[in-house]
């Protein structure tokens, strides 16, 4: 039972450190989106705008990755803490931790780079510059 704890532990912290990397991802994505804006507000060139664009939608793939490692963690996390439902269950060894074995629905990458968390903030971004 101790190492089913531990084990949960270090899911949990890797659960945590995805959702931190995706925080971070979203302020830097608006802190470089609002200095080239400055930038097009001092000069008034418009090619800021459209360069501010760019890191938008690296951004948004990036962060779209790291929900998709921070739900396969989930689910890992699920399914040693016996929470997942029959059919939805992989089954995990001790200190393993088979992301890889989670794949489509809900772990889907293009269905996460379009989720209600995600894709409203950089698509107002988007929309918003061009």
């Amino acid at each position: 039972m101790d190492n089913k704890i531990k084990h949960l532990e270090f899911i949990q912290s890797t659960i945590t450190r995805m959702n931190q990397n995706s925080f971070q991802i979203k302020g830097w994505m608006i802190t470089i989106v609002s200095a080239l804006l400055a930038l097009y507000a001092r000069s008034e060139k418009k090619l800021y705008i459209f360069i501010a664009i760019v890191p938008a939608i690296v951004f948004w793939f990036l962060d779209a990755y790291y929900l998709q490692q921070e739900r396969r963690f989930r689910g890992v996390y699920n399914d040693v803490a016996d929470l997942s439902t029959e059919n939805s269950r992989v089954n995990v060894r001790e200190f393993e931790m088979p992301i890889q074995k989670y794949k489509g629905g809900k772990y889907c990458y293009f269905r996460i780079l379009f989720s209600k968390t995600i894709f409203p903030l950089y698509g107002i971004v988007i929309v918003g510059l061009a």
